[in-house]
């Protein structure tokens, strides 16, 4: 058995309507790569990525048998393509490829990001509806934390939990107050990156306090010795090549440390982690995909979240089916391009913000001290409003103004 093709398709997918507000305005991409790998005794498997891969990678796994791509560390896309094509080939679904089965059911959390609080609690009540019982979100310092909480508690079922992500602090809170004062609400259910990620013995300190689960996704050292000096109560691999993934897996079942997968896209994505997460000992926190953040796909199967969980699939490979007629009319679809935009805050003590949101600075609403922006609280009693490019003279006014002055500031 050798691959023979690789067909790479570009897609353009839907927003979940009920989010576009929020997701477009973070600049969430909704492009995907999609790879569909033939070989010579017909069998094809499926890959995604977010962006395109180089010609010379594509071209390394032409001619390969899939097997010899076991543990690969060259691309997470192709790899899992070549995955689908082992387990098509041996009879078994991927998860047997990795080892014996712990689990048939994979926890996972839906997943958005921060905006006022009545979209906020309009996302809790949709993703409940979904049948989760988690949801991630990236704080941002121009909503007030406590806000959004409240307004979650209020709609939320019971049992439903949120995940807070602090992209690794960047504002002037002082982190266990705030951590403290969020812990006092029952739907509070982690925190993600509360501090910089280098910070290893502050992360030691902070879960010796914190009320809630600590939760350590970026890693000074990747991974490897930091997680022995027991900085988390649970631990986080976004987007790590499966190789990767699978040593980590062995690391973290040694210490009988708590882990899960993030890595974001389509049916595909969601599929691959569920496969991988059934077979590793301990990865039994929730995953993220933010597969729910999209509407439609290019397979055929949906993988639906029930009392938080999915179930993997037993079918031979990732066992998905690849619709053509859907990934024709995702590869004809077109995204506009994005544009810039005003945010607009208004402080209690009447005081006015206005900062300029860019195209080229996608984590400028979750980290805006990354772009010199002024410091921030995550509990600034402030109220946000996002002002699109209308066209008027006090747009274009206004643009002119914050390009001068970086933000600017009304009292």
């Amino acid at each position: 058995m050798r691959v023979t093709e690789i067909e790479m398709h570009e897609v353009t997918l839907d927003y979940d309507e009920r989010r576009f507000h929020e997701l477009s305005h973070y600049y969430f991409s909704r492009q995907r790569t999609i790879y569909v790998v033939h070989t010579d005794n017909g069998l094809v498997g499926l890959g995604e990525s977010g962006s395109p891969a180089s010609q010379e990678e594509i071209d390394r796994y032409i001619g390969t048998n899939p097997f010899e791509w076991v543990g690969d560390e060259t691309s997470l896309a192709l790899g899992t393509a070549m995955y689908d094509l082992m387990g098509k080939a041996a009879g078994v679904p991927v998860y047997k490829l990795f080892g014996p089965k712990q689990r048939s059911w994979v926890p996972v959390a839906g997943w958005t990001v921060a905006t006022d609080p009545e979209r906020m609690a309009a996302a809790v009540e949709n993703l409940a509806g979904q049948g989760h019982t988690w949801m991630k979100f990236h704080l941002s310092p121009f909503e007030n934390v406590f806000a959004q909480t409240e307004a979650m508690q209020a709609v939320a079922p019971p049992g439903f939990k949120l995940h807070y992500d602090f992209t690794m602090h960047g504002t002037v809170d002082h982190m266990p107050e705030l951590l403290d004062g969020l812990a006092e609400y029952a739907i509070a259910g982690c925190f993600e990156d509360p501090l910089p990620g280098e910070d290893i013995e502050g992360y030691i300190d902070l879960r010796r306090r914190a009320k809630r689960p600590i939760v350590l996704h970026h890693f000074p050292m990747r991974a490897t010795y930091e997680v022995l000096m027991g900085p988390a109560d649970a631990y986080m691999l976004g987007h790590y090549t499966i190789g990767e993934s699978v040593r980590r897996a062995g690391l973290f079942a040694a210490g009988d440390s708590p882990f899960m997968l993030q890595n974001t896209g389509g049916q595909i994505t969601r599929t691959m982690v569920a496969h991988m997460m059934a077979a590793f000992p301990t990865a039994t926190f929730h995953s993220v995909s933010a597969t729910e953040s999209l509407a439609g796909d290019v397979v055929e199967e949906r993988l639906q979240p029930v009392n938080g969980f999915i179930r993997v699939p037993e079918e031979p490979g990732l066992g998905l089916t690849l619709d053509r007629e859907a990934l024709e009319r995702y590869k004809s679809a077109k995204a506009p391009e994005p544009e810039a935009w005003i945010i607009k805050n208004a402080f209690k003590n009447g005081t006015r913000m206005y900062n300029l949101v860019t195209p080229d600075k996608p984590h400028f609403m979750v980290r805006p001290d990354w772009s010199g922006a002024l410091p921030m609280s995550y509990s600034a009693l402030v109220e946000t409003e996002y002002w699109d490019d209308d066209g008027s003279r006090e747009f274009a006014e206004m643009r002119q103004r914050i390009e001068r002055e970086d933000t600017v500031l009304i009292g």
